[in-house]
């Protein structure tokens, strides 16, 4: 990928390996700006997080890392901020940094996507709780508080899938998105989830590009190893919808590159 913004490290509890072995992956990868967004710290879910007495030490660290490696390799500084009403951070949301990615993981406070709690999928009207994880990218997109746009379709990592019509349902959401200046990542993490897939998926996709929504690409790296895989796949689909060109946000301005 030549840029790839969505990295995470192990202050999150549940990545692996050191800021380093990422950026050494990623240079390898000849990836020309990699983006660390860890989980940012909130007052919900703390064991998936960093704690806000570490973000201090996250930002140095990755800033470290930039300053070590600037020969070959541009190192962004971001988070992946939950949009949780009542729970998102000032400090969070106005850090000194290169971008946000807003991301939506819980639903009422129900981490859908958290192999520990699929169980409640059981008790879910599938359809209506598709619905409702597009309303609230919706409603996340219009509070303008974030650049990237995480995962667009995520509620789909288990492949509980709707029978209702998926691009009818997230149209609201991408109109927003659009009318918001946000970006969309391509993120490939989907590929290495039992829907096999990437986020969003190229139906979303080809009504984001309809929308001339931008976009950008994303390892959701975990480890190290996860750095750019699958970077051909992804930039064929780009390609293939007609993208040419991807984002990058320097202290929260979008620039764009092309691929």
């Amino acid at each position: 990928m030549i840029v790839d913004m969505h990295n995470h490290t192990p202050l999150c509890n549940h990545a692996e390996g050191s800021i380093q072995e990422y950026v050494l992956c990623a240079i390898d990868a000849k990836t020309q700006f990699f983006g660390f967004s860890d989980h940012a710290p909130m007052d919900f879910d703390p064991q998936y997080r960093m704690k806000f007495d570490e973000m201090k030490q996250y930002e140095k660290d990755v800033l470290q890392a930039q300053k070590k490696y600037a020969d070959e390799i541009q190192i962004l500084l971001g988070y992946e901020v939950d949009y949780l009403p009542g729970h998102m951070d000032k400090r969070v949301l106005t850090a000194d940094v290169d971008y946000l990615i807003g991301s939506i993981h819980f639903l009422e406070g129900w981490g859908f996507d958290n192999p520990e709690f699929i169980g409640k999928w059981d008790e879910q009207n599938i359809d209506e709780i598709w619905q409702k994880y597009f309303n609230t990218i919706e409603a996340m997109a219009k509070t303008k508080l974030f650049d990237i746009v995480g995962h667009l379709d995520l509620i789909k990592v288990f492949k509980f899938m709707p029978k209702s019509d998926i691009v009818k349902m997230a149209t609201p959401a991408l109109i927003a998105i659009k009318e918001s200046g946000m970006v969309l990542e391509l993120n490939v993490a989907g590929y290495r989830k039992k829907v096999q897939e990437p986020y969003p998926s190229k139906a979303l996709l080809q009504k984001a590009y309809e929308l001339n929504i931008p976009i950008t690409f994303s390892s959701d790296a975990h480890k190290p190893e996860q750095v750019a895989m699958y970077n051909d796949a992804i930039i064929e689909l780009a390609k293939d919808i007609g993208y040419t060109e991807c984002s990058y946000f320097i202290k929260r301005q979008r620039y764009s590159i092309s691929f």
